[in-house]
């Protein structure tokens, strides 16, 4: 609790207005794990893509308590870790989708003050008709190089592309 009231406090809004403001999709949290008496939890989200519909991604983050803020300094932000995977959840039907070897930004959300995102990725494998989607963080500087990956398989699904298959 003390840790979803820390982030509430420090970057809650911030992190709802940059979410909301960017047309991407909303997560509903799905479960929390408290890990120690610091008050730091693991925190499981469920987001859909929007572009997708029936793939669902969970992803987990660790979320700083209050406590753990006020003992180690280092009050606006939380790690960078984090963990994805996704899987067909219904029907796919897949929108208009970027195919550019970068992809698209499914999900972001603020992990900072300011300006260390957590951000979701959507990268379409042609070749190997796969989505893959890619969970990191993002800062202004000093980059992270954690990161965490999966894919949904589409060879062999019924897949409905509403804008017409990519040539």
């Amino acid at each position: 609790m003390q840790g979803s009231i820390g982030r509430k406090l420090l970057g809650g809004a911030l992190a709802a207005c940059l979410v909301l403001g960017a047309g991407a999709a909303l997560a509903d949290e799905v479960g929390k794990v408290g890990v120690d008496w610091l008050g730091n939890d693991i925190v499981v989200e469920a987001i859909k893509d929007p572009k997708v519909e029936g793939v669902t991604c969970h992803v987990s983050y660790f979320d700083r308590g209050i406590i753990d803020r006020l003992h180690k300094g280092n009050w606006f932000e939380d790690p960078s870790d984090s963990s994805i995977s996704c899987r067909q959840t219904g029907p796919i039907i897949i929108g208009d989708i970027d195919v550019s070897e970068s992809g698209e930004e499914v999900f972001k959300q603020g992990i900072s003050l300011i300006w260390k995102k957590q951000v979701v990725n959507r990268i379409y494998d042609e070749a190997n008709e796969t989505l893959i989607y890619l969970s990191h963080s993002r800062q202004v500087q000093n980059g992270s190089a954690k990161m965490s990956v999966t894919t949904v398989p589409l060879y062999g699904q019924n897949v409905v592309w509403s804008k017409g298959k990519p040539q």
